[in-house]
Protein backbone atom coordinates (compact mmCIF):
# COMPACT_ATOMS: atom_id res chain seq x y z
CA UNK A 1 0.00 0.00 0.00
CA UNK A 2 0.97 3.26 -0.74
CA UNK A 3 1.73 5.89 2.42
CA UNK A 4 -1.34 8.25 2.70
CA UNK A 5 -0.66 12.30 2.77
CA UNK A 6 -2.02 14.37 5.06
CA UNK A 7 -4.47 16.73 3.75
CA UNK A 8 -3.93 20.25 3.46
CA UNK A 9 -4.63 21.54 6.90
CA UNK A 10 -4.66 18.52 8.67
CA UNK A 11 -2.15 17.46 11.33
CA UNK A 12 0.79 15.68 9.61
CA UNK A 13 3.29 12.89 11.39
CA UNK A 14 4.84 15.90 13.65
CA UNK A 15 1.27 16.37 14.80
CA UNK A 16 1.53 20.25 12.91
CA UNK A 17 -0.78 21.68 10.42
CA UNK A 18 0.43 20.84 6.84
CA UNK A 19 -0.42 24.62 4.54
CA UNK A 20 -1.54 24.25 1.62
CA UNK A 21 1.13 25.23 -1.68
CA UNK A 22 -1.06 28.39 -2.08
CA UNK A 23 -1.72 29.09 1.28
CA UNK A 24 0.20 32.54 1.97
CA UNK A 25 0.97 34.38 5.43
CA UNK A 26 -1.46 37.10 6.14
CA UNK A 27 0.51 40.66 6.33
CA UNK A 28 1.27 42.03 9.55
CA UNK A 29 -1.44 44.69 10.96
CA UNK A 30 -0.06 47.32 11.82
CA UNK A 31 -1.21 48.35 15.70
CA UNK A 32 -2.89 51.44 17.03
CA UNK A 33 0.65 52.37 19.01
CA UNK A 34 2.31 51.77 15.30
CA UNK A 35 0.11 53.97 13.77
CA UNK A 36 0.07 56.85 16.23
CA UNK A 37 3.55 56.77 15.94
CA UNK A 38 3.25 56.88 12.53
CA UNK A 39 0.77 59.90 12.73
CA UNK A 40 3.25 62.26 15.08
CA UNK A 41 6.16 61.43 12.78
CA UNK A 42 4.68 62.82 9.67
CA UNK A 43 3.17 65.83 11.91
CA UNK A 44 6.65 66.50 13.08
CA UNK A 45 7.88 66.14 9.18
CA UNK A 46 4.89 68.47 7.88
CA UNK A 47 5.47 71.27 10.96
CA UNK A 48 9.46 70.99 10.08
CA UNK A 49 9.59 71.48 6.70
CA UNK A 50 6.58 74.03 6.59
CA UNK A 51 9.05 76.09 9.00
CA UNK A 52 12.48 75.29 6.54
CA UNK A 53 10.55 76.34 3.59
CA UNK A 54 9.55 79.77 5.58
CA UNK A 55 13.74 79.99 6.55
CA UNK A 56 14.94 79.40 3.29
CA UNK A 57 12.72 81.38 1.21
CA UNK A 58 12.89 84.92 3.40
CA UNK A 59 16.46 84.49 4.01
CA UNK A 60 17.02 83.69 -0.26
CA UNK A 61 14.97 86.92 -0.83
CA UNK A 62 16.90 88.84 1.75
CA UNK A 63 20.36 87.49 -0.16
CA UNK A 64 18.90 88.72 -3.31
CA UNK A 65 18.01 91.94 -1.95
CA UNK A 66 21.14 92.91 0.02
CA UNK A 67 22.87 92.22 -2.53
CA UNK A 68 21.24 94.09 -5.34
CA UNK A 69 20.59 97.31 -3.42
CA UNK A 70 22.41 99.74 -0.61
CA UNK A 71 20.31 99.85 2.44
CA UNK A 72 17.79 102.67 1.96
CA UNK A 73 17.58 102.27 -1.76
CA UNK A 74 14.21 101.56 -3.22
CA UNK A 75 12.80 99.81 -6.77
CA UNK A 76 9.13 100.72 -7.47
CA UNK A 77 7.35 96.87 -8.33
CA UNK A 78 3.91 98.66 -8.86
CA UNK A 79 4.33 102.49 -9.33
CA UNK A 80 4.63 103.89 -5.80
CA UNK A 81 2.49 101.33 -4.49
CA UNK A 82 4.14 98.93 -4.07
CA UNK A 83 8.45 99.08 -4.00
CA UNK A 84 11.30 97.03 -2.95
CA UNK A 85 13.40 99.03 -0.48
CA UNK A 86 16.34 97.76 1.18
CA UNK A 87 15.73 98.26 5.21
CA UNK A 88 17.31 97.55 8.09
CA UNK A 89 14.91 97.13 11.16
CA UNK A 90 16.42 97.01 14.39
CA UNK A 91 12.77 96.54 16.10
CA UNK A 92 10.60 93.88 16.32
CA UNK A 93 7.71 92.63 13.74
CA UNK A 94 6.86 96.04 11.39
CA UNK A 95 9.72 97.79 12.70
CA UNK A 96 8.21 98.52 16.24
CA UNK A 97 10.58 98.38 19.16
CA UNK A 98 13.57 100.47 17.53
CA UNK A 99 17.03 99.72 18.81
CA UNK A 100 16.70 96.51 20.63
CA UNK A 101 18.01 94.08 18.39
CA UNK A 102 20.04 92.19 20.94
CA UNK A 103 16.92 92.04 23.16
CA UNK A 104 15.07 90.87 20.19
CA UNK A 105 17.53 88.12 19.82
CA UNK A 106 17.82 86.19 22.75
CA UNK A 107 13.58 86.70 22.99
CA UNK A 108 13.79 85.14 19.72
CA UNK A 109 15.66 82.28 21.08
CA UNK A 110 12.97 82.06 24.00
CA UNK A 111 9.67 81.78 21.39
CA UNK A 112 11.49 79.41 19.01
CA UNK A 113 11.99 76.60 22.28
CA UNK A 114 7.95 77.61 23.36
CA UNK A 115 6.83 77.15 19.58
CA UNK A 116 8.17 73.47 19.21
CA UNK A 117 7.27 72.66 22.81
CA UNK A 118 3.52 73.65 22.24
CA UNK A 119 3.68 71.67 19.02
CA UNK A 120 4.38 68.97 20.92
CA UNK A 121 1.40 69.14 23.17
CA UNK A 122 -0.79 70.56 20.67
CA UNK A 123 -2.05 66.71 19.20
CA UNK A 124 -2.64 65.74 16.06
CA UNK A 125 -4.00 68.81 14.11
CA UNK A 126 -2.99 69.82 10.77
CA UNK A 127 -4.25 72.70 11.02
CA UNK A 128 -2.45 74.10 14.56
CA UNK A 129 0.54 71.92 12.24
CA UNK A 130 0.74 74.42 9.26
CA UNK A 131 -0.10 77.62 11.47
CA UNK A 132 2.99 76.87 14.27
CA UNK A 133 4.89 75.80 11.21
CA UNK A 134 5.06 79.07 10.33
CA UNK A 135 5.36 81.02 13.00
CA UNK A 136 8.55 78.84 13.61
CA UNK A 137 9.74 79.43 9.84
CA UNK A 138 8.97 83.39 10.64
CA UNK A 139 10.79 83.77 14.11
CA UNK A 140 13.92 81.50 13.13
CA UNK A 141 14.09 83.68 9.96
CA UNK A 142 14.11 87.33 11.67
CA UNK A 143 16.04 85.35 14.78
CA UNK A 144 18.75 84.72 11.98
CA UNK A 145 19.36 87.95 10.90
CA UNK A 146 19.60 89.58 14.39
CA UNK A 147 21.96 87.09 15.19
CA UNK A 148 24.26 87.40 12.14
CA UNK A 149 23.40 91.04 11.18
CA UNK A 150 22.56 92.97 14.55
CA UNK A 151 19.20 93.98 12.31
CA UNK A 152 16.65 92.32 10.45
CA UNK A 153 16.18 92.89 6.72
CA UNK A 154 13.02 94.47 5.69
CA UNK A 155 12.51 94.58 1.79
CA UNK A 156 8.50 94.94 1.21
CA UNK A 157 7.45 98.20 0.84
CA UNK A 158 3.35 99.41 0.14
CA UNK A 159 1.27 101.85 0.50
CA UNK A 160 -0.14 105.07 -1.24
CA UNK A 161 2.29 108.34 -1.41
CA UNK A 162 2.92 109.35 2.26
CA UNK A 163 0.70 106.71 3.72
CA UNK A 164 3.45 103.70 3.92
CA UNK A 165 3.05 100.40 5.85
CA UNK A 166 5.41 98.96 7.66
CA UNK A 167 8.25 98.03 5.76
CA UNK A 168 8.49 93.93 6.16
CA UNK A 169 9.89 90.62 5.15
CA UNK A 170 8.92 86.93 4.04
CA UNK A 171 8.63 86.23 8.15
CA UNK A 172 7.05 89.05 9.10
CA UNK A 173 4.52 87.61 6.59
CA UNK A 174 4.58 84.39 7.72
CA UNK A 175 4.40 85.53 11.54
CA UNK A 176 1.15 87.61 10.53
CA UNK A 177 -0.23 84.83 8.89
CA UNK A 178 -0.20 82.27 11.54
CA UNK A 179 -1.57 85.08 14.05
CA UNK A 180 -4.57 85.46 11.68
CA UNK A 181 -4.88 81.61 11.64
CA UNK A 182 -4.69 81.11 15.43
CA UNK A 183 -7.60 84.01 15.93
CA UNK A 184 -9.46 82.36 13.30
CA UNK A 185 -9.40 78.85 15.56
CA UNK A 186 -10.01 80.93 18.66
CA UNK A 187 -12.98 82.14 16.75
CA UNK A 188 -13.99 78.85 15.03
CA UNK A 189 -12.47 76.28 17.51
CA UNK A 190 -13.93 73.50 15.74
CA UNK A 191 -11.78 73.87 13.10
CA UNK A 192 -9.30 72.56 14.86
CA UNK A 193 -10.73 70.19 16.90
CA UNK A 194 -12.12 68.70 13.40
CA UNK A 195 -9.08 68.38 12.00
CA UNK A 196 -7.75 66.73 14.90
CA UNK A 197 -10.75 64.17 15.29
CA UNK A 198 -10.53 63.35 11.30
CA UNK A 199 -6.72 63.00 12.02
CA UNK A 200 -7.06 61.22 14.83
CA UNK A 201 -9.67 58.42 13.09
CA UNK A 202 -7.34 58.21 9.89
CA UNK A 203 -4.25 56.65 12.43
CA UNK A 204 -6.93 54.04 14.26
Amino acid sequence: MGHDRPLPGSPGRGGGVTESAGSRTPSPVATPAARRSSSRASRWLVFGGVAVTVVVVDQVTKAVVTSALAPGQSVPIIGDLLRIVFGQNTGALFGLFQDNALMFGVVSIAVVGLIVAYHARAGASPYLTLTLGLLLGGAIGNMIDRLRLGYVVDFVDAGIGTVRFYTFNVADSAISLSILLLIIAAIRPSLVDGAATSSGEAAR
